[in-house]
């Protein structure tokens, strides 16, 4: 297992050991005590999975203290655009973002510590998991526009197209509008 830095502090690529042979591929897309030894965590209380057509934009999405959530984030069918922005105000990379493509041939994934809102592109048809450090907490549940001009996200949407959002992304605050706790 190999975990690279991005340009977003406490974000990280993690590219696990892949195993192929004449039957398949097996990986291990979690281990506690590789984990530990990265410095990543080791309890997950919620795991998710979503599935998207292509073109659908999921996102940015985030969740407050007290339940604040780190994610880890995989594409196990497809491919996406997966982004990361930092909400942290005492972060040195404090509004800005990073991302990358994730896809079922490279097995990356990608450790979002609390206080990073997440959200994907779907590339093609798509589904992703994500492990979380806490449980969904509705009052806590929050996001901002996938397109706001206080991160300029270089989106790679389809052709230009308009991605399809969810009337919640499609109506979402702008970062301007927020008062958080990060």
């Amino acid at each position: 297992m190999k975990i690279e830095q991005t340009s977003i502090n406490d974000v990280v690529i993690i590219t696990p050991d892949v195993f192929t042979d004449d039957r398949g591929v097996f990986f291990e897309s979690f281990n506690a005590d590789k984990f530990a030894a990265l410095g990543l965590p080791t309890v997950f209380n919620q795991d998710n999975q979503s599935s998207s057509i292509a073109g659908v934009l999921r996102g940015l999405h985030f969740q407050l203290p007290p339940k604040a959530m780190g994610k880890l984030v995989r594409c196990s069918r497809g491919r996406i655009f997966d982004v990361a922005v930092d909400l942290r105000k005492n972060s040195s990379t404090y509004k800005q973002w990073f991302g990358l493509e994730l896809s079922a041939t490279d097995n990356k994934m990608l450790w979002l510590p609390p206080g990073i809102a997440h959200g994907f592109y779907a590339l093609t048809d798509c589904d992703v998991i994500y492990k979380c450090t806490e449980t969904y907490d509705k009052a806590g549940d929050g996001n901002v526009a996938w397109n706001d001009p206080a991160f300029n996200v270089a989106w790679p949407l389809i052709d230009g197209q308009a991605p399809l959002l969810s009337p919640r992304d499609a109506a979402a605050p702008a970062f301007s509008s927020l008062d958080l706790p990060f």
